[in-house]
């Protein structure tokens, strides 16, 4: 899914080329044979040979045939790319990807929430918390939640999605304090979603949206960069309360695949934690207001 209508193979063969090349001899342990060489990083061979398997096979692998790849295989390939937990998650996704029929694995993107779940994330309180799903549509938040990610909750398109607030709002460049990093994360994250589920016609469709729209994401997204996104920091400029640097937690839900909870907190006796809180103060006379005009 490099771009939206490519193949698996070609997904296959963009990710191994891609790490491939970042590999240089000496980081692989091996001679580099004097400054004539043609490839930025290993030669194919030399992968092989590291992986313990033939010039040939790797070959095959490398132009896009993962079908029938053993585990062994794929765990070899990991360590002499020296992929890290993502990316070794993604090429075993890449491989089952190849191996089962597009109309198998047909399963769109969750889009609603079970009341129960947003009781709970209710029910979190001095912490901004959403639900978001694997494409970065955030299905449900509480009212920290909301206060927080003001610009982004108010975006025409509903569900509101971090990705498409990231590169086609102008507002993310103030929003987030090291935009680069906050763009590159992004990426990776929904790489890595397309990899796990690459018939998704709701990521597709949003893949094709920002790679028509946004030169900034198209060239990450041929980096075939992946990522967890599971916990770190996460430092904005708030248009009510300024500066915030947070911590956040990304939890998975069992009952709930491909749903995840982000929430976030400020460290103790921090700028931070009495800007939050001093948000939470805005955000609830916000709402006593909203609720004055409609009684």
């Amino acid at each position: 899914m490099s771009d939206p209508g490519l193949s698996n193979s070609d997904d296959v063969r963009e990710f191994l080329t891609s790490r491939r090349a970042r590999i240089t001899p000496e980081q692989a342990g091996l001679p580099a044979y004097g400054g004539n060489r043609r490839v930025a990083g290993l030669r194919r061979e030399e992968v092989a040979m590291l992986a313990g398997v033939s010039v040939d096979y790797y070959t095959r692998l490398e132009r896009g045939n993962l079908s029938g790849a053993s585990d062994s295989v794929l765990e070899a390939l990991a360590r002499a790319l020296q992929l890290d937990d993502a990316e070794t998650a993604h090429l075993y996704d890449l491989a089952r990807a190849a191996d089962v029929a597009p109309r198998v694995r047909r399963r769109r993107s969750p889009q609603t929430v079970r009341p129960s779940l947003q009781r709970v994330i209710d029910a979190i309180v001095g912490a901004p918390a959403w639900v978001r799903n694997d494409r970065g549509d955030v299905l449900a938040a509480n009212e920290l939640g909301r206060a927080l990610y003001l610009d982004l909750m108010a975006e025409e398109v509903k569900p509101p999605n971090a990705s498409r607030f990231t590169f086609l709002n102008p507002k993310s460049r103030q929003f987030y304090a090291n935009w680069e990093q906050a763009a590159d994360d992004m990426v990776a994250i929904l790489r890595s979603a397309a990899g796990r589920n690459p018939y998704d016609r709701d990521l597709t469709d949003l893949i094709g949206e920002l790679s028509t729209r946004s030169e900034e994401f198209r060239t990450r997204w041929a980096r075939h960069d992946v990522k967890y996104h599971r916990t770190g920091r996460k430092r904005v400029h708030h248009p009510i309360v300024g500066d915030l640097d947070l911590a956040f937690e990304a939890l998975e839900l069992p009952g709930e695949p491909g749903l995840r909870v982000n929430v976030y907190t400020a460290d103790p006796g921090t700028p931070s934690e009495d800007a939050l809180k001093l948000l939470a103060s805005w955000a609830a006379t916000q709402r006593e207001a909203e609720y004055g005009r409609r009684s």
